[in-house]
């Protein structure tokens, strides 16, 4: 029997460009073109303007928006309630799902997945992890409020509380409870990369329930690495994704700043991304200040946001990637997005980039919120000429496709499947 799946996601790559919503919309488009599926409608949380209505609009062709929001942040409750068993539960019984594959509930609350098992409870629900927010109530990222942003290795209820003293241990106890609870109707879980996938059987998901499978790609050929004038050497570096206070942005400036001006002079840094006018006012004015002189001496460049599209264009022109977050990213897509183009990286040394990318093989590590650490392996990209750039240029793999993301999925689904059949047995 060929499955009819209904991808939900928390926002649509037409509005929202994070790394989530695109590896979502990606495998839309894989299962579309799979003969193992015989429909597939995507579903994106989107604020259009209209609040939180809890309507449910089409955008094009089995694509819809969801206009929705959360509430109550703490314990993840949607909006609008009456929404849920009227719209929303209406809009499944239509489409009627053999698999709803979920990407988020974030700005739509957890309510959604009760739902879907009230309506039918054959419908198998399966959930890709993209980072840690059922862990860290500060919106996934496992890193500590105050001043420092200081990393958590795990949960822990007297910690949490440190974070939001609003809440008290036992309000995070009954947060975790909650959560727990809507993922027992969950038939299996996906995380993109090993790291997060131990996190989260650490924080109580069986260990045989939730696998990793990494985020596809689009199956095209290396970009063929950027010509060299005679005498020139790999010297363009390039930042690609959000400009906020957890992408290290500020980290690689100052390890620029660490660097005397002759040093400079030998390597120019693009910035290649967009939001620093939606950050807070302290950090944008740190990026600013650190920003300006670098842009007059010209070892800067800041280039700005750019469409999906037009990502291997702008890396034609650039030699290394630079992943600088000072959290524990989980699969940064730009990563693969960079093995894809055939451009080594130079990553932060945790989570899911050390994981990734590995060192002195198709990319170089640095120690994570270290400008000193990052400065030296820039210089030391720079001064290992062709040489070190050939080797990890060759020891870059290509990344998983779209196609093959769905077809790892869909024997998870099986075996999945499988595991159900036996137990109702």
């Amino acid at each position: 029997m060929k499955e009819r799946i209904l991808v939900i996601s928390h926002g649509h790559p037409d509005f929202s460009l994070g790394g989530a919503e695109i590896a979502a919309y990606n495998l839309f488009n894989a299962y579309k073109e799979s003969e193992q599926v015989e429909d597939a409608w995507f579903l994106a949380r989107a604020d259009r303007g209209r609040g939180a209505t809890g309507q449910i609009r089409k955008r094009r062709d089995n694509e819809y928006l969801w206009e929705q929001a959360v509430h109550n942040w703490h314990m993840m409750k949607a909006v609008e309630q009456n929404s849920l068993t009227t719209w929303f539960a209406d809009f499944i019984k239509a489409l009627n799902p053999t698999i709803v594959h979920m990407h988020h509930y974030a700005h739509m609350g957890l309510e959604f997945i009760r739902v879907i098992k009230q309506v039918n409870p054959d419908i198998r629900i399966f959930f890709t992890i993209h980072e840690y927010m059922a862990i860290c109530k500060h919106n996934g990222q496992m890193v500590k409020t105050g001043e420092g942003h200081k990393l958590c290795s795990s949960e822990s209820f007297d910690e949490c509380r440190n974070c939001f003293p609003e809440n008290t241990a036992e309000d995070f106890w009954l947060r975790k409870h909650y959560f727990q609870k809507h993922f027992e109707m969950i038939d299996g879980f996906i995380s993109p990369s090993e790291f997060l996938r131990q996190r989260y059987i650490q924080w109580g998901i069986a260990e045989d329930k939730i696998i990793m499978i990494e985020n596809g790609q689009a199956d095209l050929p290396k970009l063929e690495p950027r010509p060299l004038n005679e005498g020139e050497k790999r010297n363009r570096f390039a930042y690609f994704g959000q400009v906020n206070p957890y992408k290290g942005i500020d980290i690689l400036l100052q390890a620029l700043h660490t660097m005397t001006k002759e040093e400079r002079k030998e390597l120019v840094v693009e910035i290649h991304g967009a939001n620093l006018e939606q950050q807070s006012g302290e950090f944008k004015e740190i990026v600013e200040k650190l920003a300006s002189k670098l842009v007059k001496e010209g070892c800067l460049r800041w280039v700005g946001p750019y469409r999906p599209d037009e990502q291997m264009d702008r890396m034609k022109a650039i030699d290394w990637v630079v992943v600088p977050s000072i959290w524990w990213e989980n699969s940064p897509m730009v990563i693969q997005e960079s093995f894809v183009a055939g451009r080594p990286l130079i990553v932060s040394d945790i989570g899911g980039m050390k994981e990734k990318v590995r060192n002195n093989v198709d990319g170089l590590h640095f120690s994570a919120r270290n400008p000193s650490s990052l400065a030296s392996v820039l210089l030391k990209a720079l001064q290992g000429g062709g040489e070190l750039w050939d080797a990890l240029h060759k020891g870059i793999e290509s990344p998983l496709t779209n196609r093959g993301c769905a077809e790892s999925h869909f024997k998870f689904f099986t075996r999945t499947n499988n595991v159900i059949r036996i137990k109702s047995i």
